[in-house]
């Protein structure tokens, strides 16, 4: 393990959405950098000039922040640096661990058929030739990787990992227009940006042992390395988008918070004991990667919906109100100053059995109907003289109520049952029915504290005044 102060990245490619298996990549690599007391860094792969927009890198930026991951310094943008990457490559030539290969693509294919014929990897004819040799034709540049032996890959999570040199190829460095490929990037911008721990998904084990020959070829510190298992859907299977694929926006779309997320997160491959639940100072205090177990991860969506619950359950009224608003502005419903203070005082009753924050904004709705309210038909049906009669007694018996509270409401609505020698069953249901419209609601005396005790009393004298 590198004794050098931790540097940790993440390196995402910006040519689509920012997806979970990413995001718990940069999730971990953060927890790792924060708990060593080092730096968590971000580099753009920006590379594929065709699909990298501004847009996506946008979306990058903005899952990270949502997820409140941000770097400690200013992103890198590996495109920019590709002058600095051939310059290595260069390096490398002359360092004799690189030779320039000018290979036709007709030669190239003629060489794999016989390579795949022996059962080995390609081998160039150029790569021992001598410089004086080269015809004056395009050229590609190559590692010269060894030929024999092993390279071992000391890995924080899969422990010792063993390549035979002989499976590995001479990689391409610097294509026939001098474009850098993706292993030499990689390799010279961690080294600049002194990273210490490359910490990713295990698809690219097999770049460690080829990035590793690039680090000794040119006697540069190689990097712990780190690589995490996959993320599988509920049925062990690759993630889809109808399991699970979604970009990390999409998790803030279906009603998630960020903190739910990266407690959710930390879980997929690493854990405390027995600990479900806990926060990102203790998250901090307890990771460490090497702890991060080898085998892929399931994404669970019931403890996942369990988790979001409990957070909700703990996130403060008015930060809940702020996300309700923007939720239901997306269903074209605009909220007053009025009715935000009317989400604030209703969220404390409803949250409990939100799963989501569009669960919690579904059970406010109740509280924001305007007067008079449609009744649900069943409800009208049970309008009769004799519910109307006990309606309004028990509109009186709410109006004597000194203080408008749930302790207070619950001991007058059961000395009115017993008053009227019946169960709540016979008043309660077509009382909720008044109070909310036939919309989901909280029990009784909380839906009557959200409400007020003058929207409350209202709603059940425009009930009675229209049975009557």
């Amino acid at each position: 393990m590198s004794d050098r102060p931790v540097r940790t990245r993440i390196a995402p490619s910006p040519t689509g959405m920012m997806h979970i298996g990413t995001a718990r990549v940069a999730l971990f690599n953060w927890l790792y950098a924060r708990h060593t007391g080092g730096q968590f860094l971000l580099r753009i792969e920006d590379t594929d000039r065709e699909r990298s927009t501004d847009e996506a890198v946008k979306v990058i930026f903005d899952g990270l922040a949502w997820l409140n991951l941000q770097p400690d310094e200013p992103p890198v943008f590996q495109f920019a640096r590709a002058e600095r990457h051939r310059a290595v490559a260069e390096e490398l030539l002359a360092r004799g661990g690189a030779y320039r290969d000018y290979m036709t693509p007709e030669e190239l294919e003629a060489e794999r058929e016989v390579a795949r014929a022996e059962g080995r990897v390609v081998r160039s004819p150029w790569r021992d030739a001598s410089p004086n040799d080269a015809p004056a034709r395009p050229f590609v540049v190559r590692l010269k990787a060894p030929q024999e032996g092993e390279t071992v890959i000391l890995d924080a999570v899969k422990g010792e990992v063993r390549f035979q040199n002989k499976q590995l190829d001479d990689l391409i460095l610097l294509r026939t227009d001098g474009t850098p490929t993706y292993n030499l990037a990689v390799v010279v911008d961690d080294h600049d940006m002194g990273i210490t721990h490359v910490i990713r998904g295990d698809d690219h084990l097999n770049n460690a042992a080829r990035q590793t020959l690039i680090y000794q070829g040119l006697g540069w510190e190689t990097p712990v390395w780190a690589h995490l298992p996959m993320i599988n859907g509920p049925d062990g299977k690759k993630l889809s988008k109808r399991h699970g694929s979604q970009a990390v926006s999409e998790f803030d779309d279906m009603g998630y918070l960020p903190e739910t997320m990266r407690n959710y997160l930390a879980k997929l491959g690493w854990g405390h004991g027995d600990d479900e639940i806990f926060s990102d100072e203790q998250a901090i205090a307890w990771f460490d990667i090497k702890d991060v177990v080898s085998a892929p991860a399931r994404l669970d969506w019931d403890k996942l919906n369990h988790l979001n619950n409990h957070y909700i359950r703990q996130a403060e009224p008015a930060r809940l109100a702020g996300l309700v608003k923007k939720i239901l502005a997306s269903r074209d419903v605009a909220l007053t100053a009025g009715d935000m203070a009317i989400v604030e005082r209703t969220i404390p009753f409803v949250r409990d059995g939100a799963k989501t924050t569009l669960e919690l904004a579904d059970n406010v709705i109740f509280a924001l109907k305007r007067r008079p309210l449609e009744l649900p038909e069943k409800a009208k049906a049970q309008m009769t003289e004799e519910m109307t009669d006990r309606l309004s007694r028990l509109r009186q018996a709410l109006e004597a109520v000194e203080f408008w509270d749930v302790p207070s409401l619950e001991g007058a609505l059961r000395a009115f049952a017993e008053a009227e020698g019946v169960g709540l069953g016979k008043f309660g249901p077509q009382l909720r029915a008044v109070l909310s419209g036939g919309a989901p609601a909280p029990d009784l005396a909380g839906a009557m504290v959200a409400l007020g005790r003058d929207e409350s009393l209202g709603r059940l004298d425009d009930a009675l005044s229209r049975a009557a």
